[in-house]
């Protein structure tokens, strides 16, 4: 009965084995165009690299893959190829590479290429850095509706770095950020009218958008209106929300800013009867289970 039992076992192992290796193979056909040179297809060979689809997971060969495509002006692949010299990724990491291939692709029209060309000229990384072209590239990806490309061009009207300081600008394309979901848009639109910034203030709209940036788990936000909550500034006064969010503040900043958080949270949480301390508590614990890895 053992032998059996082992002959048993040993039999499902050779399957999965054979199974595995049918699974690791790319398409013949596929590889057969791509080696013979169609692009589509080498950025997809590449894919399969890049995400092990049929293959072990190589960074190096999606990257050799991505280049022959890059080479024939295929804009994703020059787009995922300057991520990995970006990154160090199967390459050597070269921003002036990354930098390259981004603006091939931004050439052709690719907003995630523009919006990280972008980014390398805000912060000069491998280029010099040039606030007026990031705000150029972040320009044309904005237009295509790419909410982080609209959200980093507001903040260089906020700060009126590559463009002149405007912040009707910046409130405009914030909104169009935020509206997507971009919670770092949120939180600065909500700045906006809690500091009468470019629009009439309004304690209201600015806890609205905190909110949302705060239930996205921006630490500021939460502060924030927790806070507000405490004042009864744009909603009603409410010690058990105001404990609330700034348990959140607490849990999810570090530093000095979290002492912050913990001594404001404590001070409400002292006003408050054990059973409405420990409803907030187990709000918390359960948003921060939730939210956290």
């Amino acid at each position: 009965m053992q032998w059996k039992r082992l002959f048993a076992v040993l039999a499902f192992v050779v399957a999965l084995a054979a199974a595995g290796a049918q699974i690791r193979k790319i398409d013949p056909t596929l590889l057969g165009k791509a080696t013979a040179g169609d692009a589509r297809s080498q950025y997809l060979v590449a894919q399969a690299y890049l995400q092990g689809k049929g293959v072990e997971q190589d960074a190096t060969q999606a990257a050799a893959w991505l280049q022959k495509a890059a080479d024939q002006g295929n804009a994703q692949a020059q787009y995922e190829l300057a991520v990995l010299f970006h990154t160090g990724q199967g390459v050597a990491q070269s921003d002036p590479q990354a930098a390259a291939l981004y603006l091939k692709a931004a050439n052709q029209g690719l907003a995630v290429a523009q919006l990280h060309l972008g980014a390398l000229y805000d912060h000069g990384e491998g280029v010099a850095q040039n606030y007026a072209q990031a705000a150029e590239w972040y320009r044309k990806a904005a237009l295509q509706e790419n909410a982080e490309a609209q959200y980093n061009l507001g903040t260089l009207y906020e700060r009126g770095l590559g463009v002149p300081q405007d912040y009707t600008q910046a409130l405009d394309l914030y909104r169009r950020a935020a509206m997507k979901g971009n919670a770092s848009a949120q939180f600065n639109l909500a700045l906006l009218y809690d500091n009468g910034e470019g629009v009439d203030r309004s304690y209201t709209e600015a806890a609205k958008w905190y909110n949302k940036a705060a239930d996205q788990g921006v630490p500021r936000a939460q502060y924030n209106l927790g806070s507000m909550f405490v004042s009864g500034q744009g909603v009603p006064r409410d010690l058990a929300e105001a404990y609330y969010w700034l348990a959140l503040a607490a849990s999810t900043w570090s530093g000095a800013r979290q002492q912050e958080a913990t001594s404001a949270r404590d001070k409400v949480g002292a006003r408050l009867t054990a059973a409405e301390l420990f409803s907030a508590q187990q709000r918390a614990a359960k948003w921060l289970a939730a939210h956290q890895k």
